[in-house]
């Protein structure tokens, strides 16, 4: 098959072209920087330059393809610089769903998140569930738009799937949960807030979800892509035990949430790191837990436990 690809050069669309790639599958993608993508190069991927503003770069990688994986997005938590999110996330999906559209692709694949859920409350929900409350972040507010745009072209014809994987680890991850795993294996002092939880799944069984859902996906629905459940605290401080440094830090919901407050009276005058911005600290203290049951019905997917998963990241920082 030969499948279109945005987000290549990133955390799991690099993966899933690896993927793509060793199941002999001719892939192309869409990259902004050539610079970064000397491993696709290596892999044999076919590059086209442009970003997700240029519709027609997008359309030439969607033309001829037996299927399309849109999987870039932006992630950051904490940004002082939130309009970056609605164009990436929403008006980047649009123009990449539209260029679909037009090159007849027959089959999409969008990977959201459970985030668009934003705090579930400790409520384990499945893809029937719609958030109504307040998103927690920018993120998860463009994350949860850009899903309805997907849904929108799913319902006027266009077969789309949506992949929607929790919190992705695993090794070469850059964003924020990437390098607390970093530093806990290196044995410098961490500290996360001790409630909150998330769905963990490696990222090589999150690349490998989405194939599935390119195969095996019914066109117009969700699957939850979401592995283990557990606290953040939690997950790091196995991490520690299978690397033999020291445990994380739990902070106090209580001191969370009152310098989750200051937080957000200096943010609004002085930039302060993404991982003690207002909306990071309020993002820590919230569940974001989804059940993977119809993926695992409808596509077969499984994920590996946590403590595999964990002591993968140990061998590939100490390799």
């Amino acid at each position: 098959m030969r499948y279109g690809l945005t987000g290549a050069t990133g955390f799991v669309g690099g993966v899933l072209a690896r993927q793509l790639r060793a199941g002999g599958h001719e892939v192309i993608a869409l990259v902004r920087d050539r610079d970064r993508a000397g491993r696709l190069v290596d892999l044999g991927v076919e590059l086209v330059a442009g970003d997700l503003s240029d519709v027609g770069a997008i359309e030439h990688v969607c033309t001829g393809v037996d299927g399309f994986f849109h999987v870039a997005g932006w992630y950051k938590v904490g940004s002082r610089n939130p309009d970056e999110g609605w164009r990436v996330n929403v008006d980047g999906t649009r123009n990449a769903l539209t260029a679909a559209q037009r090159a007849g692709v027959p089959r999409v694949v969008y990977t959201s998140t459970l985030a668009v859920n934003s705090d579930t409350g400790g409520a384990v929900v499945d893809e029937a569930y719609r958030f109504t409350g307040k998103h927690l972040s920018t993120y998860d507010q463009t994350k949860a738009a850009a899903h309805d745009v997907a849904m929108e072209f799913a319902a006027a014809g266009l077969p789309v799937v949506v992949a929607m994987p929790g919190l992705v680890y695993g090794p070469g991850d850059t964003a924020l949960t990437g390098s607390l795993m970093r530093n806990v294996v290196a044995g410098r002092t961490v500290l996360v807030p001790a409630k909150g939880g998330v769905c963990w799944g490696h990222v090589e069984d999150i690349a490998a979800g989405h194939v599935l859902a390119m195969t095996k996906g019914v066109p117009g629905s969700s699957y939850m892509l979401a592995g283990p459940r557990a606290p953040l605290v939690d997950g790091l401080r196995r991490l520690a035990a299978l690397a033999g440094t020291k445990r994380p830090i739990a902070l106090p919901t209580a001191f969370v949430a009152m310098t989750e407050a200051a937080m957000g009276f200096v943010g609004r005058v002085l930039p302060l790191p993404p991982d003690f911005a207002a909306e990071s600290l309020r993002a820590g203290l919230a569940t974001y837990y989804g059940t993977p049951a119809k993926a695992e019905r409808e596509l077969g997917w499984t994920c590996r436990d946590l403590d595999r998963g964990l002591a993968d990241v140990v061998r590939a920082l100490r390799s």
